[in-house]
């Protein structure tokens, strides 16, 4: 029995001792540009630049394949970021995508029948509730990203526009302070 053990315990040794050496001997190093595009990007794997979520959106930046202005949720500043970046002209937003209004989703509590679908399609958490029970949406945290509204079997997700007045407004560009001379 205790031969066994010890066996079975070289065995396991011997076999991370080559997983080990291969994963250092074999490692494939990632393009670091994919990395520094992939951190400017929002993170919300919405879809609307025509590629399944940012990381494959990064791929094709730095391989030339994409341009620069496709992420809405990044916005203008995002593209401004990534045009600093890369070194290249700023292009304005667009390129084949349309540009929507900034919209967060509305749930019809009457018509929500608490399945989870929409609950599980939303890549920020902006839904909040249970198995079975109303859901509501945080508005706060809404991209406008649109991906619970195909899931719901009921229908009972739709977009509402944001209009822009003084509560829902924001500062297209970071503020600079401006410090005091003296």
């Amino acid at each position: 029995m205790l031969s066994a053990l010890l066996v079975m315990a070289g065995i396991a040794i011997t076999l991370g001792a080559v997983l080990g050496f291969s994963a250092i001997k074999f490692r494939v190093e990632g393009n670091p540009l994919v990395d520094k595009i992939d951190a400017i990007l929002p993170q919300i794997q919405c879809g609307q630049c025509g590629y399944p979520g940012c990381k494959p959106y990064a791929n094709a930046i730095a391989s030339g394949e994409a341009d620069i202005n496709k992420c809405a949720p990044g916005g203008e500043e995002g593209i401004r970021k990534l045009a600093d970046l890369l070194g290249v002209e700023f292009k304005p937003f667009g390129g084949g995508t349309v540009l929507k209004p900034k919209s967060v989703a509305f749930i019809d509590e009457n018509l929500c029948i608490g399945c989870t679908l929409c609950f599980q399609a939303c890549p920020v958490d902006a839904i909040a509730g249970a198995a079975k029970q109303m859901h509501t949406i945080i508005a706060s945290e809404c991209t406008g990203c649109e991906l619970c509204v195909a899931p719901c079997p009921v229908e009972c997700i739709s977009m509402v526009a944001i209009e822009e007045n003084i509560t829902g407004w924001k500062w297209r560009y970071p503020v600079i302070p401006i410090q005091a001379a003296g």
